[in-house]
């Protein structure tokens, strides 16, 4: 495995890339992966478990991405940085995939609605672990998890990420409330049983199925939501989609709660 840095400048802000490259020869499809920690925390040093499992099984060349983080830089800076960084990897490998745990996974599904509708990059596949995915936080699994992944944390969070309530309701924002979900990039979602999080990205895989996205969804027994990003039958499960998305393994599509 190769792994190497760099970074881009996106309006003023310097945003970090690790790229992880396994020892594959010939071109590789490109995968963008957006870390965790609910917009206010975590960085690429944090993603090195799940970037080599994902390089190494598809395989691809995996970037994790430093996107900006709030409350110094709120919505929509995080999403500016990540779809710089698309058009960056567009540029160099392909087709392209993009991945995210918790604010991850929100970054990851607002960069799909975003460069769907500035006409690209092309984005062929997204794999979202126990995103966050609805502001509004009434749709959350009540007594479970406290701490970290609470709803308490998670509305920090969003305080910290959307400090006007305006924003709560734009479609970047607050995914699950789209109206507009056609036309975005096959899916995989998975879901941690003891997570806060688990029926919003359940309520958000049925309303793709709804709108004709192909979307796989996976619920993980025995794990928890900060547990999901490193749970091997998840990354498992991940690395089979993107393999049939992105390299064109046989297999055969289907579309499942």
């Amino acid at each position: 495995m190769e792994r190497s840095r760099t970074s881009l400048m996106v309006e003023g802000r310097k945003v970090p890339l690790c790229l992880f490259r396994p020892a594959v020869a010939g071109p590789l499809p490109g995968l963008l992966y957006f870390h965790g920690g609910g917009f206010t925390s975590g960085s690429v040093e944090e993603v090195e478990i799940t970037a080599t499992a994902l390089a190494e099984s598809i395989p691809a060349l995996v970037v994790a991405v430093g996107y900006a983080l709030a409350p110094e830089n709120p919505f929509p800076a995080a999403i500016e940085d990540a779809h710089a960084a698309a058009v960056w990897l567009a540029e160099r490998a392909g087709p392209l995939g993009v991945a995210g745990h918790d604010a991850g996974g929100h970054v990851a599904v607002s960069l799909t609605l975003l460069a769907r509708d500035r006409g690209g990059p092309e984005i062929a596949a997204q794999a979202l672990f126990g995103p966050m995915l609805d502001p509004s936080l009434t749709r959350v699994a009540h007594g479970v998890g406290d701490g970290e992944g609470s709803v308490t944390d998670c509305a920090r969070c969003y305080r910290a990420y959307l400090p006007e309530a305006a924003l709560r309701l734009h479609p970047y924002a607050a995914p699950l409330e789209s109206r507009r979900l056609g036309r975005l990039p096959p899916i995989m979602i998975a879901t941690a049983q003891n997570d806060v999080l688990r029926p919003e990205a359940e309520s958000y895989a049925a309303r793709l199925i709804d709108a004709g996205v192909p979307t796989e969804v996976t619920r993980f027994a025995g794990v928890s939501h900060a547990g999901l990003a490193h749970h091997p039958p998840a990354l498992a499960a991940a690395a089979d989609f993107f393999r049939r998305r992105l390299t064109g393994a046989h297999s055969h599509p289907s579309s499942h709660r």
